[in-house]
């Protein structure tokens, strides 16, 4: 679809302008003009005007030419998400992972880093393989935000024509990639959770759940470049550590106007958590619709506590507000891969088993001997929950001397 204005028609009447949600519309030379960077195509603006002076087009596939231009484009490009100046752990990850590619493809491996006051981090990059990092530091990407982050990248693809771009499928990289592909004209593939190259044809085979889990599907993009992937948190192996290995940072700085947000950042507030990190957790603790009330949650919590882990959440478990979003393990949640995990009341859903079968060790606790959890369960126990799980949490403080 294309959105624009008949100037014949247009009296500047500011209409549209009021009508915006987005503030895409200003008046020049009393005539409306459309920023196309901010416009969503919502039509507001349409259904505001009197004089019919602005309309909505469809545009056939056929119609748009993007150059093929292939030739220009190079490298692996691994988005290097950082909180409070450190990497996270999921650059480390796609780092491993970018390395093969780049080796295949017989190009640089390159991180992107963006923050404040950082530069120390992108040595720490090259020590996990990296070629090259691209690094941009300013006080206005301190804390993430849409806007300054996605235009900030988008720059530098636009300037340096990367061939691939993978990014974590955590909050912020779900957030940003999605922005920044539709500002490069690319396709994006979301959530995978396996990387290829064919050689010949140099394609990105990118490898996710679908139908449920059902079924995974390779997706290739065969007419846009950069090739885009965002990867979830734990399925790969982190790249090793060398820190005799020598690259080159690439610090670049833009004018303020490119930092610029419709958007202001009043405050960060942390989750206040008694537990570690879900996705860093060697011990995860999950409850599901079979502990009946949030109160239940308690006694996972004590098993957790006691274990020294992380508590988990089915979707169910969510969805009925007994925990935040943030607990929550399957395909529209967290992928862990911790040492041991251990499923309490939980039916296990494919969704469910997609987040977290490449657990170690799984043990599941379930009264009904014919639930789904059981088939990719390492040790299953046939009871009640409310009887099973607080024996098991006196007898590990036993065992553990607590």
């Amino acid at each position: 679809m294309s959105i624009k204005v008949i100037n014949e028609k247009c009296t500047g009447c500011k209409l549209c302008v009021k009508s915006c949600p987005f503030g895409a519309i200003e008046i020049v030379n009393k005539k409306a003009v459309i920023d196309m960077h901010k416009c969503t195509l919502c039509g507001a603006c349409i259904e505001s005007c009197k004089f019919d002076a602005i309309v909505l087009t469809k545009i056939s596939p056929t119609d748009i030419q993007f150059p093929k231009k292939f030739d220009e484009h190079k490298d692996v490009w691994i988005f290097c998400e950082q909180k409070k100046g450190v990497v996270q752990s999921v650059a480390y990850e796609l780092l491993g992972k970018g390395r093969e590619l780049a080796d295949t493809l017989g190009v640089d491996l390159c991180g992107v880093l963006l923050g404040e006051n950082i530069k120390q981090e992108a040595q720490k990059i090259i020590h996990r393989g990296a070629d090259k990092v691209y690094l941009v530091d300013s006080s206005a990407l301190r804390h993430y935000q849409d806007e300054p982050y996605s235009k900030v990248l988008i720059q530098l693809i636009k300037e340096y024509n990367p061939e691939i771009v993978l990014c974590g499928a955590s909050s912020i990289g779900r957030s940003l990639i999605a922005r920044v592909a539709i500002g490069v004209h690319a396709g994006l593939t979301a959530d995978c959770t396996a990387l290829d190259i064919d050689k010949k044809e140099r394609l990105l085979l990118q490898t996710r759940p679908a139908f449920g889990g059902n079924i995974m599907a390779t997706i290739i993009c065969p007419n846009h470049r950069p090739q885009m992937s965002t990867v979830r948190h734990k399925v790969m192996k982190e790249a090793g550590e060398d820190k005799h290995r020598k690259g080159k940072i690439i610090e670049k700085s833009y004018d303020a106007g490119i930092y610029s947000s419709r958007t202001r950042l009043l405050d960060v507030v942390e989750e206040i958590e008694e537990t570690v990190n879900l996705t860093e957790a060697n011990v995860i603790v999950s409850g599901g619709r079979g502990l009946v009330s949030p109160e239940n949650f308690k006694m996972i919590e004590d098993l957790a506590k006691a274990l020294g882990g992380a508590v988990g959440a089915s979707r169910a478990a969510v969805d009925s507000g007994w925990k935040t979003y943030s607990h929550q393990v399957g395909q529209t949640g967290k992928t862990v891969c911790p040492k041991i995990y251990i499923a309490c009341g939980i039916s296990g859903q494919i969704q469910h088993l997609v987040g977290m079968q490449s657990s170690e060790i799984i043990v599941a606790i379930n009264k009904d001997p014919h639930a789904p959890i059981f088939t990719v369960a390492t040790y299953g126990i046939i009871g009640d929950i409310f009887e099973v799980v607080p024996e098991l949490t006196r007898r590990f403080k036993e065992a553990l001397g607590k």
